[in-house]
């Protein structure tokens, strides 16, 4: 357990795997596929107050685009099947898009939580 961290309070990354509110792991973090609830249903921490930004998408175009690729490559050298099937990495690239906004989003939604983090302010 870290220093910042309650007793009962999830990990970060429980809480984005199980896509459960950070401070008490029970309440919903999503209302959507990758939209974040308001508010926690049981707890009622204001998820709005966390600014996850574009970060997870970011990183995710180059992860997925290069397990596509790289898969498609692959698949094509060593079967060299019809143009068709490369269709595969369109629904593959969609989930592991989706899959992997929601995973990273959550997470850094909890990491904020859990390290307090908020916008700078200029200290006079």
């Amino acid at each position: 357990m870290t220093s910042g961290q309650q007793a009962d309070e999830p990990s970060s990354l429980s809480s984005a795997i199980t896509g459960r509110c950070p401070r008490c792991g029970k309440g919903p973090l999503f209302s959507g596929w990758v939209s974040f609830a308001p508010r926690c249903a049981n707890c009622r921490l204001d998820f709005s107050a966390f600014n996850v930004g574009d970060g997870p998408a970011a990183f995710l175009i180059f992860i997925v685009g290069t397990i596509t690729v790289i898969g498609a490559l692959l698949l094509d050298g060593a079967f060299e099947p019809p143009w068709w099937v490369h269709l595969v990495w369109a629904p593959v690239a969609a989930v592991l898009t989706i899959g992997g906004l929601r995973l990273s989003k959550a997470w850094l939604l909890a990491q904020e939580y859990k390290h307090r983090a908020r916008e700078g302010r200029i200290a006079e």
